[in-house]
């Protein structure tokens, strides 16, 4: 019989009334890769923050075992003095400290309170060797990209000597190539002994490298699947996390296409940091009425960039181009004349740019649409709870009341107040920038359905996502975009994943062609 690492009895969690986990009991044996799946809001993270000390004994009912011992976490650092180290979604690293310095962050290689910095430098580099990273390690976080972080926080976990490491969402915000490296750092970390608890909506990644599979639906484990040989099937997962077979991940949509509301026309952008630097360059592209439109790339390809600069010139400098809706060119300079001309942005970092965290459900509906709650400046707290009762119940965000602290809801119920806040300003033309991202199979299929009913009533909608499936799935046209230029248009009959990525890999030799010797 395998040794178990880990065994937790009988968990409960309760929040104010609500019971995120009810008596969970989850096993993981020693050098494995356990997943663990289900839909937003199931208590996956929960239950790994009652197991890192977040939440402290005392906090939960239950018992946790590790190597065998009972532990009583009081807080973060207990868990990790034995071993046990967290990654969460949100990375807990500091811009402007170098690789070295995050690494060491609260473990510093001090002696009588003096960091020996020689020795800092000198561990850091060794691992990142270790997790695969070619950096120098005086280089600011700032100055690297997300997928890079994500292999400094597993150094900073190597640096405390990790024998059990729990990944929550890593892969959310990578795209394919950066997801896969990190994937094999995991396999590679396995053969080195260390176990590692795995949190994912992205169920290929699961089954590649998993080789437990634990589903938790509405705060309990439906059952545990193993993974041998790694031949699991995803529809076998999908049906355990949503108590149903999904036979279709896409809705079907049969409309007819209107006339063409939204052209930009030669926009080029230059960097708000440098301004030698020019971002977006002479792109061009239509929406029409009751068109899902998609921008595909790579990561840093200036998709968002491109969204951004047409929805108010919310970044860069120095823009240049036309913007037409309906025919008549507008000349936008700010957010809210992007508002008030039917343009409305629903940003990938709902988090830090689309929400109020510690506002409730309420207002954050509203807070794009206050003229329509207000009279002579003052809201109108009736017309308000009304409207938003009414964007509950049409967009089924599932919450306690809405005077629930946004913060609080799940990743999938975050992203459906988003879209509320935005369908409530009613805009002709809807700009989703990764709308699904780290939200659940279940959870996405709802986005889905909410994305094909706005088009359905003759908003025009461009949608960016890194997931190609998504896009070939939802989309009627697809605009590729690389080096902050649009390579190619394909449409719905003639777009697949190989045509994507033979525009975008002969559009990068062309590049190379044009680069003198």
């Amino acid at each position: 019989m395998a040794e178990l690492i880990l065994e937790m009895k009988d968990i409960t969690k309760n929040f104010t009334g609500v019971r995120a986990l009810d008596k969970v009991c989850l096993s993981v044996v020693n050098h494995e890769i356990h997943a663990l799946v289900g839909e937003n809001g199931a208590g996956k993270s929960t239950l790994m923050k009652v197991l890192s000390g977040v939440y402290p004994h005392g906090s939960y009912d239950g018992h946790i075992f590790f190597k065998g011992k009972e532990c009583q976490f009081r807080d973060i650092r207990d868990s990790e003095a034995i071993g046990i180290v967290i990654i969460h979604q949100e990375l807990a690293l500091i811009p402007y400290l170098s690789i070295a310095e995050n690494i060491f962050l609260g473990n510093e290689q001090a002696k009588n309170g003096v960091i020996n910095w020689d020795e800092t430098v000198a561990k850091a580099k060794k691992l990142l060797q270790k997790v695969g990273l070619d950096e120098n390690p005086n280089t600011l976080i700032a100055d690297i990209g997300v997928g890079k972080q994500q292999l400094v926080e597993i150094a900073k976990a190597l640096a405390k000597d990790v024998k059990l490491l729990i990944l929550d969402e890593p892969t959310a915000a990578l795209n394919d190539e950066e997801s896969n490296k990190l994937l094999d750092l995991l396999v590679e970390l396995k053969s080195h002994g260390i176990t590692s608890i795995l949190i994912s909506h992205k169920l290929n990644e699961i089954t590649k490298v998993a080789d437990s599979v634990t589903v938790i639906r509405d705060g309990r484990v439906i059952e545990t699947l193993q993974n041998e040989n790694h031949v699991l099937d995803e529809d076998r997962i999908i049906k355990s996390m949503v108590g149903r077979e999904i036979v279709d991940r896409f809705p079907k949509r049969s409309i007819e296409i209107g006339e063409e509301i939204f052209r930009v026309e030669g926009l080029s952008v230059y960097d708000p940091l440098n301004e030698d630097r020019q971002i977006i360059k002479n792109v061009s592209f239509t929406l029409r009425k009751g068109e899902v439109v998609g921008f595909a790339g790579l990561m840093g390809a200036g998709r968002t960039e491109i969204a951004m600069s047409v929805f108010g010139k919310s970044y860069g400098i120095h823009h240049r181009g036309k913007i037409y809706k309906n025919g008549k060119e507008l000349h936008i300079n700010s957010v809210p004349e992007a508002i008030d001309n039917g343009i409305a942005y629903v940003t990938e970092d709902r988090k830090n740019y689309g929400l109020v965290l510690i506002g409730d459900i309420r207002s954050n509906v509203s807070l794009a649409s206050l003229r329509t709650v207000s009279r002579l400046t003052v809201i109108d707290e009736n017309c308000e709870t009304r409207i938003a009762n009414e964007y509950r119940d049409k967009l089924k965000i599932k919450c306690a009341s809405l005077s629930q602290r946004v913060e609080n809801l799940s990743g999938g119920n975050q992203q459906k107040v988003v879209l509320g806040k935005w369908i409530m300003a009613n805009p002709d033309v809807l700009i989703l920038d990764e709308p699904t991202r780290g939200i659940d199979v279940g959870a996405k299929y709802e986005i889905y359905t909410i994305i094909n009913k706005l088009a359905s009533e003759g908003k025009a909608i461009l949608m960016i996502s890194s997931e190609m499936p998504e896009l070939l799935g939802m989309c009627d046209r697809i605009y590729v975009i690389t080096e902050g230029e649009v390579v190619g248009e394909l449409r719905k009959h003639e777009a697949s994943q190989e045509a994507i990525m033979k525009k975008i890999i002969e559009h990068q030799k062309k590049s190379r062609q044009r680069v003198p010797a």
